[in-house]
């Protein structure tokens, strides 16, 4: 053995003469020949400590070039697979990440080596240190990684904040991918370099394709949207997995998803973007394929008052086995939700059909107590979706149809017109009588 590390040593010692022979040379061919040979040496040799140590000092050697340096760091990243144990991966991973670190040369490698040690971390069950390990790297502002590559980093930083919980930061980083980048055809743009731009290089096989990613992204969403039951936000992301060609080609992708946006949309509360939803996916000809759903839209749409008791009894086995299916159960709150959306949806009906109400008229169609029934009409004229007032006193509900600045301006021009109407016509017969007054006075 002690033979064996005495010809590593001096092996190393010539290959390090030859390396500073070339870079006080400035050859950079064989600067990068130099470095690399000592890398494989201490490799072969199995002295991985060596190999470490041999990184460190070739990387702080006085006016090293940077194309050793990335040729040092791209080499030894090769041979992270093949260590003997895990400590041993770790060091290496650290020793590279530490040499790479704050060099703009190698801040992609510098980013794919932070990857690989926060996936060991995870493995290992340290889901916080791996977690803040990605957060280090902003990859946003590399110009030389690939767009793919960048996503997919990105994405796993959001993936391992919602794994620990961390829901305010797994949202800042989502605004860092705009949803648009998923629409771009990829062979349809055009690369047109411009002088002084860096050279993009390729993806490495295992990044997802765009559509792979647009996917991925959608369901971390729904991941942070479900921890808030933000129901309509939900919608729209399954929405948008719904469009993509792969799921849409496959019945049995497309419809748990159209099964998950026709129960979300239900579950949303009501406004212009729900409504707006609504119609457009009962417009969906592939609806027809699941006539369940299709006619719990349409009962939506249609300003007729909703048996809350029955539709649970036909809907209930449906709501059951969703937990079966993509995304699993609807969530803790949802069966509570679903029946508040349906009391709202009633009350939005009665509204249509009445200008007065009394409250325990109201209670009976609701099927609710009178107590129940006055408190879901606060709070919705709190939330604005609904113009009413209670007279307590009397236990009458008036309703009012909502009205823009615009309308409201209209009609108190409506409203002056006539009363200056009736003034001007006041003013005649006041005239008129005392003209005849006069002449009568006269005669």
């Amino acid at each position: 053995m002690e033979g064996n590390s005495t010809n590593l040593d001096a092996a190393i010692e010539s290959l390090l003469n030859v390396e500073k022979q070339m870079r006080l040379a400035a050859d950079v061919a064989g600067t990068r020949k130099a470095a690399i040979d000592i890398v494989e040496l201490c490799y072969k040799a199995g002295a991985w400590k060596t190999l470490n140590d041999q990184i460190v000092l070739l990387s702080k050697r006085r006016g090293q070039l940077k194309q050793a340096i990335t040729a040092m760091v791209q080499k030894a990243m090769e041979y992270i697979d093949l260590t003997p144990d895990m400590d041993t991966r770790i060091e290496l991973i650290k020793i590279l990440s530490g040499v790479s670190a704050g060099k703009i040369y190698v801040e992609i490698e510098r980013a794919r080596l932070i990857k690989r040690l926060a996936k060991i971390k995870e493995q290992q069950g340290q889901i916080d240190e791996a977690a803040d390990l990605m957060q280090e790297v902003a990859v946003e502002t590399f110009g030389s990684m690939a767009k793919t590559e960048k996503i997919a980093f990105i994405l796993e930083q959001v993936r391992l904040c919602l794994d620990r919980q961390d829901y305010v930061r797994a949202q800042i980083l989502s605004r860092k991918i705009s949803p648009r980048v998923f629409d771009v055809d990829p062979s349809k743009e055009k690369k047109k370099l411009k002088e002084g731009d860096s050279i993009v290089q390729e993806a490495p096989a295992e990044i997802p394709s765009l559509l792979e990613l647009k996917r991925l992204y959608y369901e971390l969403m729904i991941r942070y949207y479900s921890h808030n039951n933000d129901y309509l936000e939900i919608c729209r992301c399954y929405k948008s997995i719904y469009g993509i060609p792969s799921i849409k080609e496959d019945p049995s992708k497309w419809i748990p998803v159209l099964r998950k946006i026709c129960w979300y949309l239900v579950l949303s509360p009501h406004d212009p973007m729900q409504s707006s939803l609504l119609n457009a996916t009962l417009e969906d000809k592939n609806l027809s394929d699941i006539p369940n759903f299709r006619l719990l839209l349409k009962q939506l749409v249609t300003m007729e008052v909703i048996q809350w008791t029955s539709l649970w009894e036909f809907f209930k086995d449906e709501y059951e086995n969703e937990k079966n299916f993509l995304g699993g159960a609807l969530g803790d709150k949802a069966a509570e939700d679903l029946k508040l959306r349906i009391i709202e949806h009633n009350i939005l009906v009665v509204s249509k059909y009445y200008s007065r109400i009394s409250l325990k008229r109201i209670a009976d169609l609701l099927c609710l107590s009178l107590q129940e029934a006055e408190k879901h009409l606060s709070d919705m004229v709190n939330s604005k979706s609904l113009i009413a007032k209670i007279d307590r006193p009397m236990g009458v509900v008036c309703f009012r149809t909502a009205q823009d600045s615009n309308g409201i301006l209209n009609s108190w021009a409506s409203n002056l017109e006539k009363l200056l109407d009736l003034v001007e016509k006041s003013c005649h017969q006041i005239h008129k009588e005392t003209m005849i007054h006069k002449a009568v006075l006269k005669a």
